[in-house]
């Protein structure tokens, strides 16, 4: 845990799960997930990176917060129509409901996934 030292509240940093071809559709097939197409040289990626481990530890057990490396999972980008980066999808049980494209902030991101849930 660390500490947020602008108001003292604890931020639970979490491990987002990494998805390639592989692991893709077994991850999001059932539940709430929330899948970051991001690449290491994008500047508004790297922005949001630490909002999405704190997010994949506050919805630990209830969602999946996942990252896509479309560098390296260029065919998974092409398979969900990425053309921009970072997009974010939400996915419940297996389907695409939602999108959000570019950089925002914490609260948006989760309060999309609560409606999810």
């Amino acid at each position: 845990m660390m500490k947020n030292k602008s108001n003292n509240k604890e931020i639970k940093m979490g491990k987002y799960i990494e998805l390639t071809p592989a692991n893709f559709e077994e991850t999001t097939k059932e539940g709430v997930c929330m899948v970051d197409f991001w690449a290491p040289w994008c500047g508004p990626c790297r922005m949001i990176a630490p909002v999405i481990e704190e997010l994949a530890g506050d919805f630990e057990g209830k969602a999946k917060i996942c990252k896509v490396n479309t560098d390296e999972e260029q065919d998974l980008a092409v398979k969900y129509g990425i053309r921009s980066i970072p997009t974010i999808l939400f996915m419940k049980n297996g389907e695409v409901v939602d999108q959000m494209v570019g950089a925002s902030s914490k609260q948006a991101f989760a309060d999309k996934i609560n409606s999810l849930l």
